[in-house]
């Protein structure tokens, strides 16, 4: 006869003297572990392209708003909103991508991230789905050759989910605009 007893443990960390970035790396460890194997991503479509990002960068979703224009911003910099007291630069992702425009509908969304410790953000056609992709289903960037124009400096990996590719961002580097960070410090 044997016993089906589980044993519990408990484990205690003093984290006073870690930094705030090793912090975090723990915390993306016991999430990660936490998920099952996979990463958790914010989908969303421009155009007839899926595109990702890390569901940890993301604050909220809210529709399309008014903005209030900026003089002397680059092209793909909309303005800023007010969102509950904080002014949020909003980048157009499709003019960051250099992709053709597109007008602004009722599915038109602004995702409001955060990238290193500033709030932004980015407008997308629609939003589609928070998704689990497991690891095994996450590659690489292929790289391309100068002569194929095409930059992969903003893609992180590219995640395969059944027949759908989606490309997933590194946000971060989307981001880095100069000018835009002082908007928000």
């Amino acid at each position: 006869m044997s016993s089906n007893k589980s044993v519990r443990t408990t484990t205690t960390v003093d984290f006073s003297a870690t930094s705030e970035e090793e912090i975090d790396s723990i915390f993306d460890i016991i999430n990660f572990s936490a998920q099952g194997a996979s990463r958790q991503y914010l989908t969303f479509n421009l155009g007839d392209e899926r595109y990702g990002l890390e569901i940890l960068k993301v604050q909220e979703i809210i529709g399309m708003t008014e903005f209030t224009l900026l003089p002397n911003m680059p092209a793909h910099v909309r303005g800023v909103i007010n969102l509950r007291g904080t002014v949020v630069p909003v980048i157009d992702l499709r003019s960051r991508l250099a992709m053709p425009a597109r007008a602004y509908d009722k599915l038109t969304a602004i995702v409001v991230v955060n990238v290193a410790h500033k709030t932004m953000g980015i407008v997308v056609d629609t939003v589609a789905d928070v998704m689990g992709i497991p690891e095994e289903s996450i590659q690489d960037t292929p790289s391309f050759s100068a002569s194929q124009k095409i930059s992969s400096d903003y893609i992180a990996h590219i995640g395969k989910v059944s027949n759908t590719m989606i490309v997933l961002l590194d946000i971060d580097r989307v981001l880095d605009l100069p000018g835009v960070a002082e908007l928000v410090a």
